[in-house]
C-alpha cells in the first residue's frame, strides 16, 4: 500500500488495514486509543507551532512517566508491606493484573468488533515486548537477583502456560473450546497464588538464595508507616497517570515523526510498539533502582501469564474462527522461544543467582531481530 501511495490520495485507513496485518505492533494503535486523525500525510515543510505541542507533549508525558513509576513502585512496595506479602507476590498479581488492564480491554473490545487476530496478536505481541524489551533493558540497567523460588514454582507454570496457550493456534483456528480452556487455566491459576499466600510460599527472602533485599532501611520504615488505604491509593492513582503519560508520550512522537515524513510502518514497529510497553518498562526499571528486584522480575512473570490466560481466551469466546497462519508460526513460536531463553538464562545463572547485562543484551537482540522480521515482510507484501 505504501508502494503506490504517490498514485492515489492517502486514506487514513490505510495505515490500520496493513499493520493489522501484524498484529503485534497493531494493537498499540487500539491500546493507546490513538485517534485516526493522527494518522496523516505528512507535510513537507514544518513550522514551529505544529511541532510545538507534540514536543510539549512528549516532555511533559516523559516527567509524569517516571515520576508515577515511581509512586507506582512505592504504592506496590507499600501494599505488599501492609498485606504481609511478598514484592515477587505482588508483582505476580497486582502490578501484572494493573499494566496488563490495557491489553484486557483491547482484547475484549476487538473480540466484540469481530477481530481476533488483533486480540491475540495483542497477547503475544506484549509478551514478546516484555521479555525481550522489558527484561532486556532492566537488566542493561541493574543486574536482577533471582530466588530459588522463581525457579522452582513461577518460571515452570510460566513454560507450562505458554507451551498449553500456543498449542491451542497449531491449528489455526481459535474455537470457544480454546478460550474455555484458558479461562480454566486462568481459575487454576488464581487458586494456586491464594494457596501458596496462605501457606507462606511467597516469603520474600529465602536464605537458600543468599540474596538480601538491597531496600535501604529508610524506605522500608517509610514504606511501613503507609497504611493500606493509602498505599491503594498511591499504586491506582498512580497507575493511571503511567498509562496516560504513556499515552502523551506516544502520541507527541508520533505526531513529530509525521511531519517529518517518517514512513508509517517504521512508525508502528518502533514508536508506538515500544510505547505499548511503556508502563511495564518503567515500573521495571524503577523497581530495580529501588531495590525491589522481585517486583520487577514478577511483574514481567505475572503479565506474560496473565495476557496467555486472561487476555487470549475473549477471541474464542467471542469471535471464534480462523487466524493468520503468521499468528502461529511466527509470533507464537516467538513467545515460545524466547520464553525457553529467559527459562535457561536463569537456570544457567542459578549459581550467580541474577540476570546480568549479557542476558540483557541478548534478549534485546533478540527483539530487535523480530521487529526486523516484521519489516521485512511488510515490505515484501507492499505494506
Amino acid at each position: 500500500m505504501l508502494a503506490n501511495r504517490e498514485d492515489k490520495p492517502f486514506n487514513k485507513r490505510d495505515f490500520v488495514a496493513p499493520v493489522f496485518c501484524n498484529s503485534c505492533f497493531f494493537v498499540t494503535l487500539t491500546q493507546f486509543r490513538i485517534p485516526l486523525n493522527v494518522i496523516k500525510e505528512p507535510t513537507p515543510t514544518m513550522t514551529l507551532p505544529v511541532l510545538m505541542l507534540p514536543f510539549v507533549a512528549i516532555v511533559i508525558g516523559l516527567i509524569v512517566l517516571v515520576w508515577s513509576a515511581d509512586k507506582f513502585v512505592y504504592g506496590a512496595a507499600s501494599l505488599a508491606q501492609s498485606l504481609g506479602m511478598s514484592t515477587l507476590m505482588i508483582g505476580l498479581t497486582i502490578v501484572a493484573l494493573g499494566t496488563s488492564a490495557p491489553e484486557i480491554m483491547v482484547s475484549i473490545i476487538s473480540s466484540i468488533g469481530g477481530s481476533p487476530t488483533l486480540a491475540i496478536g495483542n497477547a503475544l505481541g506484549s509478551n514478546i515486548a516484555n521479555i525481550g524489551l522489558v527484561l532486556g533493558v532492566t537488566t542493561l540497567v541493574c543486574a536482577l537477583p533471582t530466588q530459588s523460588r522463581l525457579l522452582r514454582k513461577e518460571l515452570p507454570l510460566l513454560l507450562l502456560v505458554t507451551v498449553g496457550a500456543i498449542a491451542l493456534l497449531a491449528n489455526q483456528e481459535f474455537t470457544a473450546l480454546d478460550g474455555s480452556l484458558l479461562l480454566v487455566g486462568l481459575a487454576l491459576f488464581i487458586i494456586w497464588l491464594i494457596m501458596n499466600s496462605k501457606s507462606g510460599g511467597d516469603i520474600s527472602s529465602e536464605s537458600s538464595t543468599g540474596i538480601v533485599d538491597s531496600t535501604d532501611n529508610g524506605q522500608s520504615e517509610d514504606q511501613n508507616s503507609l497504611s493500606t488505604g493509602k498505599s491503594i491509593f498511591w499504586f491506582l492513582f498512580a497507575l493511571a497517570l503511567l498509562l496516560c503519560s504513556s499515552k502523551m508520550l506516544v502520541w507527541g512522537a508520533i505526531e513529530i515523526a509525521l511531519e517529518l515524513g517518517i514512513d508509517e510502518v517504521i512508525i508502528g514497529l518502533t514508536i508506538v510498539a515500544i510505547g505499548t510497553s511503556l508502563p511495564e518498562l518503567a515500573a521495571s526499571i524503577i523497581s530495580a533502582l529501588k531495590g525491589h528486584h522481585d517486583l520487577a522480575i514478577g511483574n514481567v512473570i505475572g503479565s506474560n501469564i496473565l495476557n496467555l490466560l486472561a487476555v487470549m481466551p475473549f477471541p474464542g469466546l467471542l469471535a471464534a474462527g480462523p487466524i493468520n497462519a503468521e499468528i502461529f508460526w511466527r509470533d507464537g513460536l516467538t513467545v515460545m522461544g524466547l520464553t525457553a531463553v529467559l527459562a535457561l538464562f536463569l537456570y544457567t545463572s542459578a549459581k550467580k543467582g541474577k540476570l546480568n547485562r549479557f542476558h540483557g543484551v541478548s534478549f534485546l537482540c533478540i527483539y530487535c531481530g523480530y521487529l526486523w522480521v516484521l519489516y521485512q515482510a511488510s515490505a515484501t507484501t507492499g505494506i
